[in-house]
């Protein structure tokens, strides 16, 4: 006997409601520690996401066009992994693309891009729309970073969590296991025994540092100028006075801590302010915006069980640069 169909709302749902004396107060205890850091995630503002996705058709960058030959060479044996009609979330969605390359082998029954980005993610959807006018699409703006509470109007029958890109290295390695746990639990969230959710996520891999260093300091300064461009942010978020000319990128691979790092380096002493607090930076001193992990590909394996995820499977290219993993969410 089939079972009735679940019914999937298709629309956008606003689950990240900004709030700006939390965001105030986290950028203010950055900028004011000893060593000065601002969060990654606020590097994308509408421009900043409009530059990363540049960043991402850069030679020197090869993250997006590996994983993108990993998936062309290697999707017919992830979908005999992973099955048709998921739930698919995918986390960081972006400009949408890299999920709508799986919608063919993988058929989903909903798709759910989550982004932090609202405007950017309603143009990208409103766009993937027109090329799926059938597809079920369930848009949410979402926070990820610290939680991942999916709304009622997520499925809950085979979800799988999709997280492509190396996102995943943005995180220290006891984050990263932290936000791996709550990905495995949002897999099988109210799900049936049996449903067989899981993660589908794409990893950077330890290698040689000329590459690392050209592929976050490319010879056009894109990378730079979606570094700076969080100065920008910064200045509409805090009302601060930073001027990007009195700021350099620098990008390059640290072997020690296995991570690229990004950070602004003020190029001379210059004075910052912003309502109720001012700070000098030396020449030289330095804003940490970034970290990017890299894994060796047994490292990353063990990570995934002991997040508590099983069946861990791992696709690479010929070179071994970069990983696709999928793995099970045990009910």
């Amino acid at each position: 006997m089939s079972r009735p169909a679940e019914h999937l709302p298709d629309g956008f749902i606003q689950a990240f409601h900004r709030d700006d004396t939390a965001i105030r107060a986290e950028l203010v205890a950055g900028l004011l520690a000893t060593n000065a850091t601002v969060a990654p995630k606020f590097l994308y503002d509408p421009l900043g996401s409009k530059l990363f996705e540049a960043i991402c058709e850069l030679p020197e960058y090869y993250p997006t066009r590996t994983e993108t030959e990993i998936f062309a060479r290697h999707l017919p044996a992830m979908a005999a992994a992973i099955g048709t009609g998921v739930t698919l979330i995918d986390l960081g969605a972006g400009n949408c693309a890299k999920a709508a390359r799986l919608f063919d082998a993988l058929a989903p029954r909903q798709y759910v891009p989550v982004d932090i980005s609202v405007d950017f993610l309603r143009e990208a959807v409103a766009q993937l729309k027109q090329r799926h006018p059938q597809l079920a699409v369930t848009s949410i703006g979402l926070d990820f970073s610290s939680a991942l509470d999916l709304p009622e109007a997520v499925g809950r029958t085979r979800r799988l969590i999709f997280y492509p890109g190396s996102s995943i290295g943005n995180d220290a390695p006891d984050q990263a296991l932290a936000f791996l746990r709550r990905v495995r639990a949002a897999c099988s969230d109210g799900a049936e025994k049996g449903a067989g959710g899981g993660l589908l996520i794409g990893v950077d891999l330890v290698k040689d540092k000329r590459l690392l260093d050209a592929a976050y300091d490319d010879a056009l300064g894109v990378t730079a100028a979606f570094n700076l461009n969080l100065l920008q942010h910064l200045n509409v978020l805090l009302g601060a006075d930073f001027d990007v000319r009195d700021w350099r990128h620098l990008g390059y691979f640290n072997p020690d801590a296995s991570r690229v790092e990004m950070h602004l380096e003020a190029r001379r002493d210059v004075s910052v302010g912003w309502p109720g607090a001012r700070r000098r930076f030396a020449e030289g001193e330095r804003i940490h915006t970034e970290n990017s992990y890299k894994y060796t590909r047994e490292g990353f394996l063990q990570l995934l069980e002991e997040a508590g995820f099983v069946q861990p499977r791992a696709w690479t290219d010929a070179r071994g640069w970069f990983m696709v993993c999928h793995a099970r969410a045990p009910h």
